[in-house]
């Protein structure tokens, strides 16, 4: 049994509980323990860092203080989370007034110091393939996809030192995992474009017509569902899928589902919800 901190992130306990319901059992039967980070609070999403960049540095410093309480590198679900994880411990590695200041604050407010040294953050697709290994994952397998998925990654967790041994500009991981889980992972020209998330509620109409661009890519190249690495970005994919059709003028009608979902489905849990999905990738995902 492998341990990490848990870090779920802005919103598996949130607007996507159905992160939270899929991480939990895909770990266990995969023999990664979840350590709670107790009293964890949000990573800014990279909007709090448009107005106040210290402020998201200072919220990071907390959250890998609390982590190195636990004794446990970080894992989260999230590439978006991992992505500001990773700069924000970057940041504190390279820059030692960046970290004195972060310090300054975490005393004040909480009494902890980070030391980010030795740490390192890591997103579960690459715990999955570098460490827990993809011949393990093929043995646990209960319910083969059998689907035609496209892989979306965003561009968050795509830089040196933050996606495992995975490829900088052109990743494959994830399609490697989903071949191990039965599916035929679909190469699409939009894997790692951004779908504007931090920007929604200041540049609507510019992040719809991003998202309508992948959702499109996707269904062109003759995918059956989209799969996100990014639980922030699957927002867009997902619940704001008919705006950015209509205002792109696209055809984004496609399933969009989280990697921990599809994950989980094919380790035999929530056969419920997978059957649902299969079904409505026959229906509008073709």
């Amino acid at each position: 049994m492998v341990k990490y901190s848990y870090y779920p992130g802005n919103v598996a306990r949130q607007s996507s509980r159905e992160i939270e319901d899929t991480i939990q059992p895909l770990a266990r039967t995969l023999g990664i323990e979840l350590i709670e980070i107790v009293g964890y609070n949000g990573d800014g999403g990279n909007i709090i860092k448009q107005g106040n960049k210290e402020l998201q540095l200072a919220l990071n410093a907390r959250n890998l203080a609390l982590a190195q309480k636990n004794g446990h590198e970080i894992i989260t679900a999230c590439a978006s989370a991992q992505g500001i994880l990773h700069e924000s411990l970057s940041t504190f590695q390279n820059d030692p007034i960046a970290l004195a200041n972060a310090n300054r604050v975490l005393q004040g407010t909480t009494g902890m110091v980070l030391d980010p040294e030795d740490m390192k953050t890591n997103h579960l697709l690459h715990v999955l393939v570098d460490e827990i290994g993809l011949d393990k994952i093929e043995a646990a397998v209960v319910n083969p996809l059998d689907l035609d998925i496209a892989c979306y990654y965003g561009p968050h967790m795509q830089r040196k030192g933050a996606c495992g041994g995975d490829d900088v500009w052109n990743p494959n991981y994830m399609e490697k995992l989903i071949t191990a889980l039965g599916g035929r992972p679909i190469e699409f020209s939009s894997k790692t474009m951004s779908v504007g998330n931090p920007s929604l509620l200041t540049l609507g109409p510019s992040v719809m017509k991003m998202t309508a661009k992948v959702l499109n890519d996707a269904k062109k190249a003759g995918a059956n569902i989209i799969v996100s690495a990014c639980s922030l970005s699957h927002s867009n994919l997902d619940s704001y899928q008919g705006k950015a059709g209509r205002v792109a003028k696209k055809d984004t009608s496609i399933p969009a589902v989280n990697l921990t979902e599809i994950i989980a489905f094919a380790l035999g849990h929530h056969v419920d919800r997978f059957a649902q999905l299969k079904t409505r990738a026959l229906v509008i995902g073709s």
